[in-house]
């Protein structure tokens, strides 16, 4: 299992980013959180094949209508990192 940790920034709360990143997050069978930071940031740690990884990673580039990404901050995880069983917001 691939698993990252990300941080995007932009205009990505109050436009209900979470929600959408956690619905797509579901539709790609990933596992993980997303929440907002108090910075305006929004931070997630997801899990999953590769190729759902991808996926999402281009999602979050665009997010929903309302949102304006501008930078995503992305780390590897050790595959050892808890996961919840599905995709939660926090």
């Amino acid at each position: 299992m691939n698993i990252r940790h990300l941080t995007v920034s932009g205009r990505v709360q109050g436009v209900g980013f979470r929600a959408a990143t956690a619905e797509t997050a579901r539709q790609l069978g990933l596992r993980g959180w997303v929440r907002n930071l108090e910075d305006g940031r929004v931070e997630l740690l997801a899990g999953g094949h590769t190729d759902a990884m991808e996926s999402l990673h281009a999602w979050l580039a665009e997010g929903p209508a309302m949102a304006r990404v501008t930078d995503i901050q992305e780390h590897d995880v050790p595959p050892s990192a808890e996961l919840p069983a599905s995709f939660v917001v926090r």
